[in-house]
């Protein structure tokens, strides 16, 4: 991000959907790009995939048949069980891949937080290989319910954040989503604690509550080592700074003996969304206090067998970089243009103070090579350069032409 002018610039190309200008703009002048969740629902009968993340942010309905049954007195079709599936789908996809991978691949990494796919895709693209192909369950899961009941209709995701949002429109590792619309999760609790749906708990309860342990750090990772047939060696990390160090660690081959990588970009995990409704620690507590089914019965564990088979949990589309526009098209002028670069970022102070409107110095070298930027826009310059200016003044003052100086005789 850049402030120029009084006016924010973003660079597309370098933007992951993190979502932390969204969580630091004091004045809430940043907001997420999703759809209009009041004329999605006032089309008639409404269809939601959700994020596990949703089914903890009400201590009003303790569970899963509860926002079902909620939701249902608003016309609104959950499809939680089919959901299930396919998280347990995904955990099981990876565990197979971990058991053919020779250990000189591994480890693998997620690709269930799109945000840490695309922070590979632009800052760590030798990493791309290591990404697992395993497409998002939450893309597996919409496609198994249109299969399963061969239904058209339009689906709305309920998503903790900017990159799963963007996610529908821009999705990582295929051509379209099957997804329609996205609708943060806050927006629809807010809706659905505000209607205050009355319900009778006559549902009947869900039985795979595996997938909503994916909610916060850590419940990926434990999903697919209870499908693994081998002990696993795992790493989950949290937040963005956490998932940069574990991705240099990686890139430097430090991670040898790692068997699998959960990256999430949010603190916590999903339950640190800024698109979620409630407290991260509050969340956090209700996944701690959940009795996780880990056992699938011989009905389930023959329906994963079969759609594995089909490799509808695959990714459909090559990972690659996405990087910022070189310098030159010439390589010897990008050269020198580096060079260049690195000499202004030599004479500025370093001290990342933001007040030219840049992230760093180094960025503020970057856009100077550019053509986007002055030296004069860094405040510390300007100030060195006025200092020196006003001796030269003082030294003048003190100066008188020679015409106008006499000489003793």
């Amino acid at each position: 991000m850049r402030v120029i002018d009084g006016c924010i610039q973003i660079i597309d190309e370098l933007c992951v959907d993190c979502g932390e200008c969204i969580r630091k703009c004091p004045t809430k002048a940043i907001t997420m790009n999703e759809d209009d969740w009041d004329l999605i629902h006032s089309i008639g009968e409404t269809v939601v995939a959700s994020d596990p993340v949703f089914y903890v942010q009400m201590s009003n309905y303790s569970g899963q048949s509860l926002v079902k049954e909620g939701l249902g007195y608003w016309n609104i079709t959950d499809i939680s069980e089919i959901m299930g599936t396919a998280f347990d789908l995904a955990a099981y996809s990876v565990a197979r891949i971990l058991e053919e991978e020779g250990k000189q691949n591994l480890p693998l990494i997620s690709t269930y937080c799109p945000a840490v796919l695309r922070l590979v895709e632009t800052n760590f693209p030798e990493l791309l290989g290591r990404i697992a192909p395993v497409d998002s369950p939450l893309e597996v899961g919409v496609a198994l319910w249109k299969k399963m009941t061969d239904r058209k209709d339009k689906v709305t995701l309920l998503a903790p954040c900017p990159a799963k949002i963007t996610l529908v429109h821009n999705p990582e590792g295929r051509e379209t989503s099957n997804i329609d619309f996205s609708v943060s999760v806050g927006k629809l609790v807010k809706a659905l604690l505000a209607g205050g749906p009355k319900v009778k708990g006559n549902f009947p309860e869900v039985t795979n509550n595996r997938w909503l342990e994916w909610a916060g750090s850590g419940g990926e990772a434990e999903h697919i080592a209870r499908f693994s047939k081998r002990p696993l060696k795992t790493i989950s990390v949290s937040g963005m700074q956490n998932t940069i160090d574990v991705l240099k660690e990686m890139e430097l081959g430090r991670l040898r003996g790692i068997d699998f990588i959960e990256c999430r970009i949010c603190e916590m995990g999903c339950i640190g969304g800024i698109g979620n409704a409630e407290s991260r620690f509050l969340s956090k507590l209700r996944l701690k206090n959940m009795k996780t089914n880990w056992q699938l019965n011989d009905k389930e564990t023959e329906e994963l067998k079969e759609w594995h088979k089909t490799d509808i949990w695959r990714l459909k589309k090559e990972l690659k970089p996405s990087q910022r526009e070189p310098l030159s098209d010439d390589l010897n002028e990008a050269m020198q243009k580096l060079k260049e670069m690195n000499r202004i970022y030599s004479e500025l102070p370093q001290i990342n103070c933001g007040s030219c409107g840049r992230p760093s110095c180094k960025a503020m070298a970057e856009d100077i090579i550019r053509g986007q930027g002055e030296v004069s826009d860094c405040i510390f310059k300007i100030r060195e350069n006025i200092r020196e200016l006003g001796k030269e003044i003082v030294e003048l003052s003190e100066k008188m032409p020679h015409t106008m100086r006499r000489k003793d005789l």
